[in-house]
């Protein structure tokens, strides 16, 4: 019998589902879904005639989905702040992070999901998805499961990621493997799995969605292309195009699910967990690189893919899918980013404030870091000839961006606007302004107006999985296994050849003009000859490829890099009569975690205290 409160949302979320991007698989009308006298009286019996209501179960597992569409956790960490001053991330890092007050936590959202999923998985091969045909009928029920097996793993690894950690007898421990639907006669006060049971049941949903779900979804033009099993029912090319079809596009794939498979990989095999996850960065690379040789390996590296959110053509709705996205949220006409990023002088709070510490991350144009003696980095000129990657993702002083076409100025002298003096863009000026001296510029438009009174909305695409956070993992799990060049398994490229590859995309190893030096991109090749040396490379390539992508804080928890690096900005004054520059570095916010146990999230207090089986990681009260 399903519970009053999931029968509520399941109404809630039903009368969405009538308008859903994937309504071409619902197959009943919603018309009598909802009526008065019907209402009060469904149970789970009436999915089985209802299509419409069963299909409410698996798109409740869609909208549990943790992925984000903007800018959110990196305010926690040494790549941002915000100048939010009640913001929850904020107030974690500063020292109220704790297992009552958790703004990382996914218990309730994937436990939901995970819920949902479990009942339909129930009903998905007793409900009437296409009464009249049983090709038709077989199809829906093996997406649909595939659908449904790759969303639990999903909803499983972000549980891992956000509560995965060592209790204090010393076990790593994922969470309660739940894999049926529990009702009012379940017994709830269930123990936690260890970690690497929970990798093992990713795994296998991974391998199932991937068993029953087309690499793609993609029309087909002969009957000869339709599987064998799906033929010997009687199934046409129309019939197969309509459960597998493009019209599918976009919902849970067999690609998807096995690069699902590859990050719950990394994540097991990263020193925070390996130890006890039972998977090895060999085993990890072997994953992510079966993932990417689907596009051809490295000749399948999208070479514009680091600006994809600046491609205007190819973020509108008309325009062919972009290379350098596996998985993406559907498009969407907005200013939300810009409304919340932009500067003061174009109508935004400025929430996202990019550090110094992200900034000096940035190498020179040759490939140098600026703290390498022969980098040729000047302090009084600090943003010359840097890595082009810095003036595509930071704005920074001076910066000319949006059609308005002035300077941003985040100083503390005055910027001239037209015939007009303006300081709301300086450090600190208003509560709207910088605290670091940066502003966001990755992911936004320059062609939006968030102002309500002249607002002009532009599309935007939000990646779930980018091909190049797959190469990215290879390289990590690859240089850990077999070092920078090795390449035992003949898969065609190593951690050095994806680097490089990365690298030379930014446009590093070239001169000021753009020019390739002599010499090539020399840092790269001294980090070649060093296993050390190319893990730190490989991660800090990984910061700048993914910054602002909400990735840096579970990156820096899973390498157990310290979380408490007090976050830096920069200073700049203009001496008046002269009108030099000087550069300060100054510190604006510390950061109060406590490295010794933060590197694992928080089993949630309340859990812990209804459910004397529940184990809390090691550390958290």
């Amino acid at each position: 019998m399903i519970t009053k409160n999931i029968y509520r949302r399941l109404i809630s979320l039903l009368l969405i589902i009538c308008s859903f991007s994937f309504s071409a698989v619902l197959l009943t009308s919603c018309d009598d879904m909802f009526e008065p006298a019907d209402e009060n009286k469904r149970q789970a019996d009436d999915m089985v005639e209802e299509s419409l209501y069963a299909y409410g179960l698996l798109m409740y597992g869609y909208g549990r989905l943790p992925y984000l569409t903007t800018t959110t956790t990196d305010i926690a960490t040494d790549d941002a702040v915000t100048n939010l001053k009640t913001s929850n991330y904020l107030n974690m890092a500063t020292g109220t992070w704790a297992s009552d007050n958790n703004p990382m936590s996914q218990w309730n959202n994937c436990k939901d999901g995970i819920q949902y999923i479990n009942l339909f998985f129930t009903i998905v091969e007793k409900v009437k998805w296409a009464p009249s045909a049983a090709s038709k009928q077989q199809m829906f029920v093996d997406r649909l499961k595939g659908e449904a097996f790759g969303l639990r793993a999903i909803l499983y690894y972000y549980l891992l990621q956000a509560h995965g950690g060592y209790a204090d007898d010393g076990t790593l421990y994922g969470v309660p493997l739940l894999t049926t639907f529990e009702d009012g006669g379940s017994d709830f006060n269930q123990s936690r799995a260890t970690f690497a049971d929970c990798v093992k049941q990713c795994f296998a949903d991974c391998d199932s969605a991937m068993l029953l779900l087309p690499t793609d979804y993609e029309d087909i033009g002969s009957e000869t292309q339709i599987p064998e099993k799906y033929r010997q029912l009687g199934a046409n090319a129309s019939g197969y195009n309509l459960v597998f079809g493009t019209k599918a596009k976009n919902l849970l794939s067999g690609r998807i699910a096995e690069a699902v498979k590859a990050q719950v990989a990394l994540l097991a095999a990263s020193p925070a967990f390996r130890e006890q996850s039972g998977v090895t960065s060999a085993e990890a690379a072997t994953l992510c690189a079966n993932v990417l040789k689907r596009i051809g390996g490295l000749e399948g590296f999208d070479t514009t893919g680091n600006v994809w959110y600046k491609n205007k053509p190819k973020l509108e709705p008309s325009a062919a899918e972009m290379p350098e996205i596996l998985w993406r949220e559907d498009r969407h006409k907005n200013a939300d980013q810009e409304r919340e990023n932009y500067p003061p002088t174009l109508y935004g709070q400025g929430r996202v404030n990019p550090s110094q510490n992200l900034v000096d991350a940035f190498p020179m144009r040759s490939g140098r870091p600026i703290t390498d003696p022969n980098s040729g980095y000047d302090p009084n000129n600090p943003y010359a000839n840097r890595d082009l990657r810095l003036t595509d993702d930071v704005i920074y002083n001076g910066t000319v961006f949006h059609t308005k076409k002035y300077e941003i100025i985040t100083g503390t002298y005055p910027a001239i606007h037209g015939d007009q003096s303006e300081t709301d863009d300086n450090l600190n000026s208003i509560d709207r302004s910088t605290r670091t001296g940066y502003y966001l510029k990755k992911l936004l438009r320059d062609d939006v107006s968030p102002l309500s009174s002249s607002l002009i909305e532009q599309q935007h695409i939000y990646p779930r999985i980018r091909y190049t956070e797959i190469f990215l993992a290879y390289a990590e799990a690859a240089n850990d296994a077999w070092g920078p060049k090795a390449d035992p398994t003949n898969v065609g490229f190593t951690a050095y050849d994806v680097i490089k590859a990365i690298r030379e995309r930014a446009g590093l190893g070239t001169d000021e003009f753009g020019r390739k030096l002599p010499e090539g991109d020399v840092y790269l090749e001294e980090c070649a000859n060093d296993q050390v040396k190319m893990t730190n490379l490989i991660r800090n390539e990984r910061r700048l490829e993914l910054c602002f992508e909400n990735k840096r804080f579970w990156d820096l928890r899973r390498w157990l890099l310290p979380l408490d690096e007090t976050v830096k900005g920069m200073k700049i004054d203009r001496n008046e009569e002269t009108g030099e520059l000087s550069y300060t570095i100054i510190n604006v916010e510390e950061r109060n975690y406590n490295n010794s146990y933060q590197c694992y999230g928080p089993i949630p207090k309340s859990e812990v205290l209804k459910w004397s089986n529940l184990k809390q990681n090691k550390g958290w009260q």
